[in-house]
């Protein structure tokens, strides 16, 4: 039962010193620390449930998306929460869609992320007021009531509301049986936390190790900044994970034995539709669990040029990655088509969406055959609802989703729009895996809970974004302790 009116709402900027270790690093971001706006909004509820929301950082910056969350608060205070769910639509164009405000953006940069963190807090109230995890919230709402949380404009040329209650009625054969199926064996995943850019050869080493005793047997790699460097460190990873086991170029089944989950892995039929975009055909044995199938990606964080990117993944294709991620800049729809084309006989995909300000630039990625997996993120879309939006145009152009996560709280929040969109939209495990990365969560009071390598979906109500008060005082910039700490060290 939705209720209160809202009436407080703080943000806090949120840094953790990762750069020390080199956590994070890769060829555009040397240095990051994973920070946050965190967001807490207050209602006059009796019950006293506050809704928690954040959105990502890497350190300096932060204290502008704070002064943008204050700048955009008055749209929230004093409302009622009813009002605001019955009518999200509308309440999320009267936050993106502010008269002065929209100048600086619209709909991208610092005024979108300050967006997304008052949009995740208020998910997180009303799921919270609810008694269910947001992607449960999601799962048992009527898709009348989700196309309503969708701002289409913009998108209609591609997505109608008509097209999404379509997409989101069709999901609804099957679900109940694909939510027993999360909860019984949980959402794929792949690890990031082996190859920063900034780790040594040991410690990839020692990483990769340790995540394959664990289970884990698809790997991204952080390339980019030297081309010998990235050679070596690919085979570094290649040789520990088999020359032989490798989805370069592949197409097979799914399905549940014996209480496994088993990759799918049907690239050729998936992209199939996207014509000069679609990988070579090939095979692997479908009868094969997940444990025996081993993947490698790579990431190149926007560091290259286009005729660069298709050189240097030239000189890397020997390693056989599934895809290269964020090969060029991500405002350039046209210069990512035309490095997926080149890659094609190659056998590798493009991905991206992390860097993706909006439901527009998705939508033309997809128009523009330039992606063969989608990277939705939950902080630098506008939450939820425009993530809603994108889930359901890459469903109609039946592109996988492999959402980008990791950083501050990045896995919690994503976990449930991805588990949503296998019951709900996709009803497909095929090709998908979401990102993990092992860095922070102890910070959480729900942290993300991995098991078999595959995100076990949450069941505490909420969005999972709730920080412990202890962690966000100590890491409060440049107050908390931790920060006095190092800055009087800097300043010595």
């Amino acid at each position: 039962m939705v209720r209160g009116r809202i009436s407080r709402l703080s943000v806090r900027d949120v840094r953790f010193p990762t750069s020390l270790g080199g956590h994070g690093s890769d060829a555009m971001h040397t240095d990051p620390d994973y920070s946050a706006a965190y967001v807490v909004i207050e209602t006059d509820a009796e019950d006293g449930i506050k809704g928690c929301g954040i959105t990502f950082t890497l350190g300096k910056g932060t204290e502008v998306v704070v002064c943008a969350v204050n700048a955009l608060a008055h749209h929230v205070l004093n409302k009622d929460l009813k009002d605001i769910v019955g009518d999200f639509r509308g309440f999320y164009r009267q936050l993106t869609s502010d008269g002065q405000l929209r100048w600086i953006g619209p709909e991208k940069g610092v005024v979108h992320l300050a967006t997304a963190a008052v949009l995740n807090a208020v998910w997180d109230l009303w799921a919270k007021q609810e008694g269910k995890p947001v992607w449960k919230l999601l799962v048992d709402m009527d898709p009348r009531t989700l196309v309503s949380c969708i701002d289409f404009r913009y998108i209609t040329d591609v997505l109608t509301e008509e097209d999404a209650l379509e997409l989101l009625q069709k999901g609804q054969v099957g679900k109940k049986e694909r939510e027993k199926q999360m909860l019984a064996q949980g959402y794929p995943a792949y690890t990031t936390s082996c190859a920063w850019l900034g780790y040594s050869d040991d410690t990839l080493k020692q990483l990769c190790a340790q995540a394959l005793k664990d289970g884990w047997t698809r790997f991204k790699v952080k390339v980019g900044a030297d081309l010998q460097d990235d050679v070596r460190r690919c085979q570094i990873i290649r040789d520990m994970i088999g020359p032989e086991k490798t989805l370069g170029r592949v197409r097979g089944l799914s399905r549940g034995v014996s209480g496994l989950t088993w990759l799918l892995v049907a690239l050729s039929d998936s992209i199939s539709s996207l014509g000069a975009t679609a990988l070579p055909r090939g095979w692997l044995r479908a009868d094969l669990p997940v444990k025996s199938l081993f993947l490698q990606m790579m990431d190149a964080n926007q560091r290259w040029d286009v005729p660069e990117a298709v050189e240097w993944m030239s000189k890397l294709a020997k390693f056989k990655p599934l895809w290269i991620e964020e090969p060029t800049s991500p405002d350039d729809i046209l210069g990512h088509a035309a490095i997926s084309k080149a890659l094609v006989p190659l056998g590798i995909g493009i991905a991206t969406g992390e860097q993706c300000h909006n439901r527009v630039i998705f939508k033309q990625l997809l128009q523009a055959k330039a992606l063969q997996f989608l990277q939705i993120d939950s902080c630098r879309l506008g939450s939820v609802n425009e993530n809603l939006s994108v889930l359901l145009m890459a469903k109609k152009f039946e592109i996988p989703v492999c959402p980008h996560a990791g950083g501050v709280g990045l896995c919690e929040l994503v976990q449930h729009l991805i588990i949503f969109d296998y019951i709900s939209v996709s009803a497909s495990l095929k090709n998908r895996m979401c990102e993990y990365v092992d860095h922070l969560h102890e910070h959480f009071e729900y942290p993300v809970m991995i098991q078999r390598a595959s995100y076990m979906p949450p069941k505490d109500p909420g969005y999972s974004t709730e920080m412990k008060e202890e962690s966000v005082k100590k890491h409060q910039y440049p107050d908390g302790e931790v920060w006095k700490k190092l800055l009087a060290a800097q300043e010595n």
